[in-house]
């Protein structure tokens, strides 16, 4: 009976720690990074290589529906009225935004979640960086 015992506690434990460890959030993190939609459009502009982020619109992301063909702009100034894309009003010279819009494409139509905290690491597409506390407290 101990012999029993002594291999169920074990499998037990090993069951928790999969659940509820931080290890295994990592793993799912890792296989939904694979799920973040590529920008098609990422090696052919420079936009995508300013450093800065803009302002924080909202901490949850947008799903819109994009179609394959089509060029979008993705505001990265957070000020634009039409979110999460580009309405021009980064070209406002008083307002004096130094950033850029992302432009980007699909590779296939349907549904996207694109990034309204303008922190995301995969701009212009969501990767969970609004779930970070900082971005939580900043939009109340």
């Amino acid at each position: 009976m101990s012999v029993i015992l002594r291999h169920k506690l074990p499998t037990q434990w090993l069951l928790k720690q999969i659940c509820y460890s931080t290890s295994a959030k990592s793993s799912n993190d890792a296989a939904s990074a694979k799920t973040i939609p590529k920008n098609l459009l990422e090696d052919k502009q420079t936009a995508n290589l300013q450093k800065e982020n803009g302002a924080i619109f909202d901490k949850r992301p947008f799903k819109l529906h994009l179609d394959k063909d089509k060029t979008y702009s993705w505001c990265l100034c957070g000020k634009s009225k039409s979110q999460p894309l580009c309405d021009g009003t980064h070209r406002n010279e008083f307002l004096k935004i130094k950033l850029r819009p992302i432009r980007f494409k699909v590779e296939k139509t349907g549904d996207y979640w694109l990034c309204n905290c303008k922190h995301t690491t995969h701009r212009p597409f969501c990767d969970g960086t609004h779930k970070q506390q900082h971005i939580q407290d900043a939009v109340k």
